[in-house]
């Protein structure tokens, strides 16, 4: 499908912006939710640039814009572009953009065929940029990032026309832009992970099980542990992305065995973590702005202000579950991330802006009470005075059915949802048929609802209310999140240490529930008694363990036996069991390994299985 775009119109001739056209191999941009994709379910958009000649450098930057992150890389790919091609499908992207000299190139065609369920845009050469890379590296880093960026760019010329080109195209395409020195950038080079190819990932079943898409069967259903959707994320690419660094592996090991071996403090830090907002998505509505305010906009900032204050107050508590860590890792997330001090800034603006009472809530009745009484009373006269109707008019919606009830002699309960606001709720053995009053009658198996006429006008007269102090409450609201963004680039170091502490509680949570040791870093893979995790899940009581051993000098080893005798399951299990004791991200991570003992070499890619 191929669908023609022009803005030309609207935006000026010098700087207009024109997807010149859009093909898509599935729906546009979304994505159908299963287990393998629940976690990792975003708005990502991917930009690809490849240079002429014989041998490919490719250039990508995927932009996220749910979680405000921009990874950068340069690749020195073959001619079948298989890293280009696994390091696309780690990411996912809803949308991947190409200059409109690529429609009829090779590059184009194999990502075409490999990656499903995303839209190709086609821009224009004159947006490939590298001036405008480093320029957006200037005004959107975080200032002591800025240089050290710059300075990996000036070496990477397609990775910064590709930051260039998705970054224009998030502003005048979608109408979103970064407020200053608020995006997350990181280069990401091609060392120091294994390669993956996108076969073996779904051959391992390391996200999403072959039979049953929704099941929970696959390698990261099983070591989903994860209490917090930072976790969760940072969870499903150190699978797909497992470290090959064996000093950060190490440190990683210590951390999950500090946690393993201290009861107290392991379920202390579950107990913190438990119920964590998704900090990440919270601080990205601060910094990413449409470029038109609508009341929508503005009724989501006081929902995101109030998620913010429930996420700072709830550093303190995994501060102090903390206490008697020893390993480095744990300490650099206790001391250095998570200590009172480093976003002690943010609580003082918050405690002078909300009132102390107020916290995120899910229901929707609540968080609207809560929108109401956000702002500390005596900010504004006016705004004092709107909330006292908005009271009235609810105690007059409590008054009316508590009459309405004794007139008519039927027990009624007065509910909420956002589509009708207040309505009724009648038991349907209490009535046979309803008297005239009552309006808008909707049935269930169990219950009658329905609304009056003068409870409708009292919903309406209650949103105005709503509204009205909403309106009144964003110059101060708007006043605080632009103070919070000069801090906004230590609230993400956080919310990153969170995602680390969650995943290694996760996985000292694995090795309590199926006897997973520690794994030993050396030349040599030496596993006695190892199983596959997976199969061992399925099959708890028929599954046998199985040993391996193979040195530098004696690798190469042939599998035999009869058709369904497991020959597939050992070689997959050897797999997994290596994954799991490489996982990592580039910077914090380990899991446990199952066997009773466990040596592996690193390895930097897996061949298909």
């Amino acid at each position: 499908m191929s669908i023609l775009m022009s803005r030309a119109s609207s935006l000026g001739a010098t700087d207009s912006f024109v997807p010149l056209s859009r093909q898509s191999s599935g729906p546009l941009r979304t994505r159908p939710t299963t287990t393998a994709t629940s976690v990792a379910s975003q708005d990502i958009i991917c930009a690809i640039s490849e240079s002429r000649g014989i041998s490919s450098t490719v250039g990508l930057t995927f932009i996220n814009l749910s979680t405000a992150e921009a990874v950068l890389c340069q690749i020195c790919d073959s001619q079948t572009y298989v890293k280009t091609v696994t390091k696309i499908g780690v990411f996912e992207p809803t949308e991947i953009l190409f200059m409109t000299t690529a429609k009829d190139s090779k590059l184009f065609y194999i990502i075409k065929e490999n990656i499903q369920d995303t839209t190709f845009t086609f821009l224009d050469r004159r947006d490939w940029s590298e001036k405008t890379g480093h320029e957006y590296v200037d005004r959107l880093a975080f200032p002591e990032d800025i240089e050290s960026i710059k300075i990996t760019l000036g070496g990477n010329f397609f990775a910064a026309c590709c930051f260039a080109a998705v970054l224009k195209y998030v502003e005048l395409e979608l109408n979103r832009t970064f407020t200053s020195h608020s995006l997350r950038i990181r280069f990401e080079p091609s060392q120091g992970s294994m390669l993956i190819d996108l076969s073996t990932i779904t051959s391992l079943e390391l996200i999403q099980n072959l039979q049953n898409a929704r099941s929970k069967d696959s390698l990261f259903g099983l070591m989903n542990e994860t209490l917090t959707p930072m976790g969760g994320r940072l969870l499903r690419a150190n699978i797909l992305q497992p470290s090959t660094e064996a000093s950060k592996l190490i440190t990683r090991y210590d951390a999950v065995e500090d946690l393993s071996t201290k009861g107290e403090m392991f379920v202390s830090v579950r107990q913190a973590l438990k119920g964590f907002i998704d900090a990440d998505k919270v601080l990205t509505s601060l910094i990413l702005v449409p470029t038109k305010r609508t009341f929508q906009y503005v009724e989501q900032s006081v929902n995101n202000v109030i998620m913010l204050k429930t996420y700072v107050a709830s550093i303190r508590s995994v501060y102090k579950a903390l206490g008697t860590a020893q390993s480095s890792l744990l300490l650099t997330i206790r001391e250095v991330l998570c200590a009172p001090a480093g976003h002690r800034a943010v609580e003082n603006l918050i405690e002078s802006t909300l009132n102390e009472y107020v916290t995120y809530q899910t229901r929707p009745l609540d968080l609207r009470n809560q929108r109401i009484y956000c702002v500390r009373a005596g900010v504004n006269s006016l705004l004092d005075v709107a909330r006292q109707t908005y009271k009235e008019a609810n105690m007059d919606a409590a008054d009316l059915i508590t009459k309405l009830s004794e007139s008519h002699g039927i027990a009624l309960d007065l509910k909420f949802d956002t589509a009708r606001q207040y309505f009724i709720s009648i038991p349907a053995t209490e009535v046979d048929t309803l008297p005239e009053v009552f309006i808008n009658i909707y049935r269930k198996k169990n219950r009658i609802e329905c609304q009056t006429l003068d409870l409708v006008k009292l919903n309406q007269k209650i949103i105005d209310a709503h509204n009205e102090v909403i309106n009144m409450s964003d110059q101060t609201v708007h006043e605080l999140i632009q103070d919070i963004r000069s801090e906004i680039a230590q609230l993400f170091r956080i919310s990153e240490a969170i995602a680390m502490l969650d995943m290694l509680s996760a996985f000292a949570q694995l090795a309590a529930n199926h006897d997973y040791v520690r794994a030993e870093l050396t030349d040599v893979l030496a596993i006695k008694s190892g199983r596959h995790p997976i199969r061992e899940k399925i099959h708890t009581k028929k599954f046998i363990p199985n040993d391996a051993y193979a040195t530098q000098q004696s690798r190469f080893q042939i599998i035999t036996g009869c058709n369904m005798s497991g020959k597939s399951t050992y070689i997959r299990s050897l797999a997994l069991m290596t994954i799991m004791a490489q996982i990592a991200r580039s910077s914090l991570l380990n899991t446990p390994l199952s066997p009773s003992c466990t040596s592996f070499s690193l390895a930097s890619q897996l061949p298909t299985t």
